[in-house]
């Protein structure tokens, strides 16, 4: 329910002096959120039943598709299916937030044009398990 709130919450703030992408970013922030809590309580911590996870599904608690992705090896972070889909970028690539922050330039910040992700490859946080 929180996350209900807060989800009408930025639906109606204003979006004066943003560009017009970035009015979105919070929106698909909270959109995974959602389906990132109901995948973690049905696949990790095995809290909820099968009927109430398709239940949640069914209701457009959570993106199965996006669920979906986060359990196949390499896609275990994904922010949304934007960033993995060709036709949307130059090149027919993935997004620049699928690049693993080693191949990237130290200085830059680097960040989704989609959805405002700041990194979501999986091999990140491989790098600082490693590092710790």
């Amino acid at each position: 329910m929180e996350l209900q709130a807060k989800m009408r919450e930025i639906e109606n703030t204003p979006h004066e002096g943003k560009r017009k992408v970035e009015t979105v970013w919070p929106i698909l922030r909270i959109h995974h959120q959602m389906s990132r809590y109901i995948y973690e309580l049905y696949y990790k911590k095995k809290q909820i039943s099968k009927e109430l996870y398709d239940y949640c599904l069914k209701e457009k608690w959570a993106d199965p598709i996006l669920i979906a992705k986060w359990k196949k090896p390499g896609y275990e972070r994904l922010c949304c299916l934007m960033c993995i889909q060709q036709s949307n970028h130059n090149f027919k690539t993935s997004c620049i937030c699928r690049v693993p922050k080693q191949n990237l330039h130290k200085d830059k910040v680097v960040e989704c044009q989609h959805c405002g992700c700041r990194g979501c490859a999986s091999g990140d946080q491989l790098i600082k398990q490693m590092g710790n």
